[in-house]
């Protein structure tokens, strides 16, 4: 993708920002002159001129965490900094955003890159450029402690119109349940994890669908709700980095690259960190998980 940027930009801080402040500057960035001191450059060459890429995440550990000071990490935002730090891109600044949001931010210029388990679907793909598979993953219920109700597949939530479950709103979670054709009135939409989890202990959920390590991180700072084990009769899941559907040059210097690191001892240091299964990615291709349903 080629858009129009100073070349004299100073490099910003590198953080975390709100989503609501990039629309002025990105806007202002992509403005040309007749003045000549602005130079059409891709987002590959406009990354290593200001030395980072705005990134898209949300604050769903494991997958993606803000620290205190504002740092990004987590499983997918720490390979994608390491990756591109061998395409001479030194640093991510990060941007928190809901997921359905992530997309439509993306195209809109609002941030380079998406690197927050943002799962692989149809409906994902066909609006946007994914990467290789970074991470690949399973999904599970939260539910009241104890699980009274035995709800451990999808196929249990159809087959009782009684249960209700909680889903992240835009998430690959309610894409799934849309596809099993789960009745609305059974579906409980909320913003967040935090939000999830409530909806169960305050009893407007039975149970809340999210990646099983999401799941565990929280009940790690708050054991109010337990985890299934993985839900058989749920589709592999897996995410990569995401972007524009015109970033040809970015996206095939960022596979070759991930390539590389995936057969790396850092590679495995950072899923091993963050509790993923660094075998799990090698050998799934993101033309396989695109064809998820949603």
């Amino acid at each position: 993708m080629i858009r129009h940027y100073s070349r004299s930009a100073a490099m910003r801080g590198v953080g975390v920002i709100a989503a609501g402040l990039l629309l002025a500057g990105s806007l202002s960035a992509c403005s040309a002159t007749s003045t000549g001191d602005v130079a059409e450059v891709s987002t590959l060459q406009n990354g290593k001129d200001l030395g980072y890429l705005r990134v898209g995440i949300a604050n769903e550990p494991p997958y993606t965490e803000v620290n205190a000071d504002g740092s990004v990490h987590g499983g997918e935002p720490d390979v994608l900094r390491e990756v591109l730090k061998t395409m001479g891109i030194g640093e991510i600044q990060g941007v928190i955003t809901p997921y359905d949001a992530m997309i439509p931010g993306l195209n809109a210029n609002r941030w380079d890159v998406v690197a927050a388990g943002l799962f692989m679907k149809q409906s994902r793909c066909a609006a946007v450029a994914y990467s290789e598979p970074v991470i690949v993953s399973t999904e599970s219920y939260g539910t009241p402690v104890g699980n009274p109700k035995n709800i451990t597949t999808i196929a249990d939530a159809l087959d009782n119109p009684d249960f209700k479950i909680a889903v992240l709103s835009g998430g690959f979670e309610e894409g799934i349940l849309k596809t099993a054709e789960l009745p609305e009135s059974q579906v409980v939409l909320v913003k967040d994890s935090r939000s999830g989890m409530e909806a169960v202990t305050a009893n407007r959920a039975d149970a809340f669908l999210l990646p099983t390590l999401s799941l565990k991180s929280l009940v790690e700072q708050d054991p109010s709700i337990e985890v299934t084990d993985p839900i058989d009769d749920a589709p592999r899941t897996g995410s990569g980095a995401a972007f524009r559907k015109g970033d040809t040059e970015l996206l095939a210097e960022y596979n070759k690259q991930l390539a590389i690191f995936k057969d790396t001892q850092a590679y495995t240091d950072i899923m091993v960190k963050w509790g993923f299964d660094p075998e799990a990615a090698k050998g799934v291709t993101a033309a396989e998980l695109c064809k998820n349903e949603g």
